[in-house]
């Protein structure tokens, strides 16, 4: 039995009283006209949510959980996908909101879905209709809130999803290569939801609908606005230095209203009564206390700091015991409240329980959504990552306590899925989430989990704390299996091999039924420098695993493959680590067709490795640790030519480096070689090439203003 989370919320997220509208009832698709809006008898919307993204009415689709979720609070909610950016006109497509309007990016941040890692603009977006490009602008949160802005300026503006997310302090920005001000700031957006914003964005409406301005909603979680000083009754911390934080001292308030109804000797008496002593609860350290940050033109300027301010923000992600932050911008400050509560496995299951159609809207005809296609026939069954990986913007996004839906809210959609969705075959493609293998695993010591400020529960070792039991993830496979019209259900979120290597019957129970052919694992690395960077295990865990995992599969018959990922030019690698990482590739015989360089997101902490030099995961100074940053186009692709070793469009490349490395031994034709040497004729055409690049040299004569061509 697991222990009961001490982390509460104040209140259930749909206990709310549904507004008016929703005499109304839920729409078949939230509409995206005013030919629809009609058609429902709306007169106006009350929430209209723009999103660079295509609209799938999906819970796996933001746009979609977000407005079912209004929906179902009684509100009017309209969505305006895609919107052609280069003026007002389509953002008033449904008519002035009467609460808010709600802007996303989308799925992804708007810059890593138009550039690749190499900042190459990319040729198709998964997320749009057929595939195509340029749907949506470069920094589309704040394009989309200007143009709401120029809509309707007294409409306020909410912004959320992942780019707001990640970006909601002064970060890195690696297109522009220079830090950036909070979205935030930039945007001139009222507000900022970050994280999951179910809970946060409920209350938000409820009150806006209430009759308060979005100016003195300050006090909800997960939200950030602009102010022009601390929130009033609040202590802080000053953090805008390396040395010690010191205390900032509290404005008294003059009217008395922050003090204690009674102390121990005040007592009320009557006549001949027993003292009646009334006594404030004691207030936890983290209550009512914020951290002020570096400002943005500190970090801006200075690397150090800006890796200090960053390792402080991952520090406040703990719901239970996080505190506020504050940063200055200009002459305003961001203020961060801090995370919001996580849903409960009932609230997640009324989540996942909306009317959701499970396709994309009519008005897109027969086109193909690619990021749709993909997830048609899945069901995410938790949210949340504890794994704490450094590049990774998952526990940045959606936190480090996992939340899971129970079986029977799983089953209900893989039903629903088996009914509705059409194409299905009988075939789940996933059942997962951030992980596979993280379904109901938490902390088991309630108190632990309330105050831990551990960036990984599983680096460098699984904490003692921490529940490894994958029975409930075994029941529910097994469950699962049983479904009538379900033929197999596959496993293609990726496995936290560390953690199943703790439970051999997971192991069992995913070879023996649930992988089809080939399972995706994601070592990252084989060295310790770039490992120790990422918070990734060593590769001892793989080796437990694939032993595993070859055992089982061969006891049920089956000839089954892992796929290893790898990462290539993370921060704490250097051209050694990667030699040796493309050695073990050869003996192992891997031959990897797609592999990644390294995409500095915002506010990941290998980000700030990047941009600083710096390691956040420690204490930082500036004689702290120095961490190795592959930058520079030959080196990146170097590192990334290094994980394709065969593929010969890479082997000159490799060869020069090897050479320069003082690693000739590794070129030849020889087993323990890495590539070949050059034939006569790359050798001729790799001489041509120096000839061709060679400039004319040019002898002075010592008769002065005459030369002559040597």
């Amino acid at each position: 039995m697991r222990a009961a989370s001490l982390i509460q919320p104040d209140r259930e997220l749909f206990s709310w009283p549904q507004y008016w509208a929703a005499c109304f009832g839920p729409a078949p698709f939230l509409p995206m006209s005013r030919e629809e809006m009609d058609i429902l008898g709306w007169d106006s919307c009350d929430v209209v949510i723009i999103s660079g993204d295509a609209y799938v009415d999906h819970p796996s689709f933001g746009m979609a959980i977000i407005g079912r979720m209004l929906e179902a609070q009684g509100f009017r909610v309209g969505i305006i996908a895609q919107p052609d950016w280069n003026s007002k006109e389509d953002f008033m497509r449904l008519g002035k909101p009467n609460l808010f309007f709600g802007v996303t990016a989308g799925n992804m941040d708007s810059m890593i879905n138009r550039y690749t890692a190499d900042r190459k603009r990319r040729h198709d977006d998964a997320y749009t209709p057929d595939n195509q490009p340029d749907k949506r602008p470069d920094r589309a949160s704040l394009v989309y809130t200007q143009r709401c802005k120029e809509a309707w300026r007294d409409v306020p503006v909410i912004l959320g999803g992942i780019e707001a997310s990640l970006r909601r302090t002064a970060h890195y920005d690696y297109w522009s290569d220079t830090v950036r001000r909070s979205v935030l700031v930039d945007s001139k957006a009222d507000m900022l939801i970050f994280g999951n914003g179910e809970r946060p964005l409920v209350e938000v409406a409820h009150r806006l609908a209430q009759g308060e301005e979005i100016g003195g909603i300050t006090d909800v979680r997960n939200t950030a606005f602009m102010c022009r000083q601390a929130r009033p009754g609040w202590q802080g911390v000053d953090s805008t230095r390396l040395d010690q934080p010191g205390r900032i001292d509290a404005i008294p308030n003059p009217y008395g209203e922050d003090l204690a109804c009674a102390t121990p000797d005040d007592t009320v008496k009557a006549d001949g009564a027993k003292a009646i002593v009334v006594q404030m609860p004691k207030p936890k350290p983290w209550e009512k206390t914020y951290v002020l940050l570096p400002s943005y033109e500190k970090v801006k300027n200075d690397k150090v700091l800006y890796a200090h301010a960053s390792r402080i923000l991952h520090h406040e992600t703990n719901p239970g015991c996080a505190r506020a932050l504050m940063q200055k911008h200009g002459d305003r400050y961001l203020w961060l409240n801090p995370p919001a509560i996580p849903l409960t496995t009932p609230e997640m299951d009324s989540v996942y329980a909306l009317p959701f159609q499970r396709v994309p809207h009519p008005s897109y005809g027969q086109q193909k959504i690619p990021a749709y296609d993909m997830i048609r026939f899945s069901v995410n069954i938790m949210r949340g990552c504890f794994g704490g990986c450094s590049f990774c913007s998952i526990t940045e996004h959606e936190g480090r306590i996992i939340q899971s839906r129970s079986q029977e809210s799983i089953v209900s959609e893989i039903e629903e899925i088996r009914d509705k969705v059409p194409g299905f075959t009988g075939i789940i493609s996933d059942i997962g989430g951030p992980t596979a293998n993280m379904y109901m695993l938490r902390c088991k010591t309630p108190k632990a989990e309330q105050t831990c400020r551990r960036a990984s529960c599983v680096y460098p070792a699984i904490c003692p704390h921490m529940d490894t039991d994958h029975q409930p993830t075994i029941d529910l496979y097994r469950r699962s299996r049983k479904i009538t019209g379900i033929k197999k259900i596959l496993i293609a979120s990726g496995v936290r091999y560390d953690l199943a290597v703790s439970d051999p019957r997971y192991i069992k129970e995913l070879a023996t039924h649930h992988v089809g052919g080939y399972l995706k694992i994601a070592p990252e690395h084989t060295e310790e420098g770039p490992l120790s960077k990422m918070l990734k295990p060593g590769m001892g865990s793989y080796y437990r695993f694939k032993e595993l995992f070859d055992r089982y599969s061969k006891e049920a018959g089956k000839e089954q493959y892992l796929i290893p990922y790898f990462i290539a030019s993370h921060p704490g690698t250097n051209d050694e680590d990667m030699v040796h990482l493309a050695l073990w590739l050869k003996q192992n015989r891997f031959r990897l067709d797609q592999v990644q360089n390294f995409y500095p997101s915002p506010m990941a902490s290998a980000t700030t490795m990047y941009h600083s030099g710096k390691n956040p995961l420690s204490k930082v100074g500036y004689k702290s640790e120095d961490v190795t940053i592959p930058k520079g186009d030959k080196q990146r692709r170097l590192h990334k030519a290094l994980l394709r070793y065969h593929d010969p469009k890479n082997w000159p490349l490799i060869r020069e480096a090897l050479t320069a490395m003082g690693k000739k031994h590794l070129i030849g034709g020889r087993k323990e070689c890495l590539v070949p040497v050059a034939t006569l004729e790359e050798q001729r055409e790799a001489r041509r090439a120096l000839r061709g690049a060679r400039p004319a040299l040019t002898r002075y004569s010592p008769i002065k203003g005459q030369q002559r061509k040597r």
